[in-house]
């Protein structure tokens, strides 16, 4: 089953859309299928935030005493 999918392009978008699925010999409907499909399969483009933060080696702690440790420093 498929499913409508329906968005709005600025004119230039557009104009872009049509010359990329005109070199490509495909409707505008089918590039822009054969796009999504490509886009997904590459992955996410920006890595996992989470991920990101636990990549920054950045110390860890139980909240409390994280908060009791930057009070005892204010002082």
């Amino acid at each position: 089953m498929s499913s409508r999918l329906q968005i709005l392009l600025p004119e230039g978008l557009d104009a872009r859309l049509r010359k990329a699925a005109q070199r490509s010999r495909m409707s505008k409907g089918a590039w822009v299928r054969h796009a999504i499909e490509q886009a997904l399969a590459s992955g996410p483009t920006e890595p996992d935030p989470l991920a990101r933060l636990a990549s920054l080696g950045a110390p860890t702690a139980d909240i409390d005493q994280m908060l009791a440790e930057i009070e005892a420093g204010r002082r």
